[in-house]
């Protein structure tokens, strides 16, 4: 992969908003369910934090199923044939981040940072941080382009962009 497409892929990661899919809990059919959620990766692309209210859907189906997917795409301006737009699916495990754990203090600074209308949802007691980790990212560069990454992939491109 070159490192132009290896930029795009990284700009993925620092959008804002991503479908989310999950398996339902409320019946056995295992019916899928796909619902809308802010996010921001960890630096290393290793997973990502979302602040999810235990009123919504989709954080009962995590909390019961604790696997989840996230699908991200570059915008879609009307310019060129969305088929050719970059996206990626990524799939993995969720668990919910306890208040007391040491990586809390900072994973909320940085949500906040990224969503400053998020503060106040910090207070509510049905908020709270998930981090989805990563089992798998499928990166579509354009049409019928497309690369599979493991999370230690990810890390090193994380670190040969981020690095002076």
């Amino acid at each position: 992969m070159k490192a132009a497409d290896e930029a795009r892929l990284f700009r993925l990661f620092q959008q804002r908003w991503a479908a989310l899919g999950t398996i339902s809990a409320s019946n056995d059919q295992s019916e899928p369910y796909v619902s809308w959620v802010a996010y921001i990766a960890l630096p290393d692309l290793s997973g990502l934090v979302m602040h999810l209210s235990r009123l919504a859907p989709h954080t009962r189906n995590v909390l019961a199923h604790g696997r989840a997917s996230l699908s991200v795409s570059e915008q879609d301006n009307g310019a060129v044939n969305p088929q050719e737009l970059a996206r990626m699916s990524l799939r993995g495990a969720v668990v919910e981040l306890a208040r007391e754990d040491a990586s809390y203090g900072a994973l909320k600074a940085a949500y906040i940072a990224r969503f400053p209308d998020s503060e106040m949802l910090f207070e509510f007691a049905d908020f709270s941080l998930f981090v989805l980790s990563l089992d798998e990212c499928r990166y579509v560069e354009g049409f019928a382009s497309t690369h599979r990454f493991k999370p230690e992939h990810l890390s090193d491109i994380a670190a040969r962009l981020t690095s002076p």
